[in-house]
C-alpha cells in the first residue's frame, strides 16, 4: 500500500504541473489549449537535445526548455490567439485554432526530432529501499521533489508578485481588471507564455524517467483536461488537486487492476463520467451560468 501511495504522489506532482499550465491559460483567456501536450513533448525533446547531444548539464536543458516554450507560448498568443479572439465572437474559433496548432506542432516535431523514443541517462544512480515496502529510484525522488518545488514556486509567484496578482485579477473579472488599469493584452501573453513554460518544464523533467516520443502529445493533453475537469476549470487549486487525484487513481489502477488487462483508464473514465453527472463544475469550480 505504501508503494502505491508513493507512486501516486510522484505521478500527482508531475501531473499537477501539467494541469497548472493548462488551467492558467484557460482562466486568463477562456481558451482550451489542445496543443498543451505537444508543448510538453517539445520541452522533453529540447532537454534531450541539450543533455544527450550537446552534453550540457540537466539544469541547462531545463532552462532551455523553459525559455523556448515561454517564447513559443508568447508567440502563439500574440500572433494567433489574440487576433482570433479580437475578430471572432465564437468560442469554436479558438478551439479549432488550438487543434490546428497541435497538428502543426506534431508535424514540426516529426520533421525536427523524428518519431523514435528518446531519453537521457539517470540523473542519480541507485534505488531507495525501505524494508521492501517502498522501492523508489533516487532519480524519481529527485524529479518528484523538483516538481513539488516548482508547484510551490508557482503558487508564491501568483500570490506575491505584481504580475501574479494582475493575472489573478484578470482571471476573476476581465472587465473589472481592465477598468482598474491592468494591461489585458500584456498579461494574457505573459500567462500563456507561463502556461507553455510549465508544460515544457514537465517534459524536460520527465525525459529522464519515461523518455519522450512524438505520440505522447495527445495522451498528455487528455490527461491535462481530465485533471482540470476533476478539480474545476480555471481554478489553480483545483488543477493541483486534480493532478494528485489522477496520479493516485492511476497508481491504484495500475497496481490493483493489472491482472485484468489494460483497463485502468477505462475505470477512470467511467468514474469521471459518474462524478461529472453529479458535479459538472468539478471539485472546486463554480457552477456554469
Amino acid at each position: 500500500m505504501e508503494q502505491i501511495i508513493v507512486n501516486g504522489l510522484f505521478l500527482g506532482a508531475s501531473y499537477a504541473l501539467i494541469a497548472l499550465g493548462l488551467t492558467l491559460i484557460f482562466s486568463l483567456m477562456n481558451v482550451l489549449n489542445f496543443a498543451h501536450g505537444q508543448m510538453y513533448v517539445i520541452g522533453g525533446f529540447i532537454t534531450y537535445t541539450v543533455v544527450a547531444q550537446f552534453h550540457l548539464p540537466f539544469v541547462v536543458g531545463l532552462i532551455c526548455s523553459a525559455v523556448a516554450l515561454a517564447a513559443l507560448g508568447a508567440f502563439v498568443e500574440r500572433f494567433l490567439f489574440a487576433p482570433v479572439i479580437r475578430r471572432s465572437k465564437r468560442e469554436e474559433s479558438t478551439m479549432l485554432l488550438a487543434a490546428g496548432i497541435a497538428f502543426f506542432l506534431d508535424a514540426v516535431t516529426l520533421l525536427v526530432f523524428g518519431e523514435k523514443q528518446r531519453g537521457i541517462p539517470k540523473l542519480v544512480p541507485g534505488v531507495f529501499n525501505w524494508d521492501f515496502r517502498i522501492v523508489m529510484p533516487y532519480d524519481r525522488i529527485l524529479i518528484g521533489v523538483l516538481a513539488v518545488a516548482l508547484i510551490g514556486a508557482f503558487i508564491l509567484f501568483m500570490r506575491q508578485s505584481r504580475t501574479g496578482r494582475a493575472m489573478r485579477a484578470l482571471a476573476q473579472d476581465r472587465m473589472a481588471a481592465e477598468l482598474m488599469g491592468v494591461d489585458v493584452a500584456r498579461y494574457s501573453m505573459i500567462g500563456f507564455a507561463l502556461g507553455a513554460m510549465l508544460a515544457g518544464l514537465v517534459g524536460g523533467l520527465l525525459v529522464s524517467i519515461v523518455g519522450v516520443n512524438l505520440g505522447m502529445g495527445g495522451p498528455t493533453s487528455i490527461k491535462a483536461f481530465l485533471m482540470i475537469m476533476i478539480g474545476g476549470a480555471g481554478v489553480i487549486s483545483g488543477a493541483i488537486a486534480g493532478g494528485f487525484i489522477l496520479g493516485m487513481l492511476e497508481s491504484v489502477g495500475l497496481s490493483l487492476l493489472a491482472a485484468y488487462g489494460d483497463i485502468t483508464y477505462l475505470v477512470i473514465f467511467a468514474s469521471l463520467m459518474i462524478f461529472l453527472a453529479f458535479r459538472p463544475q468539478g471539485l472546486m469550480g463554480k457552477p456554469w451560468g
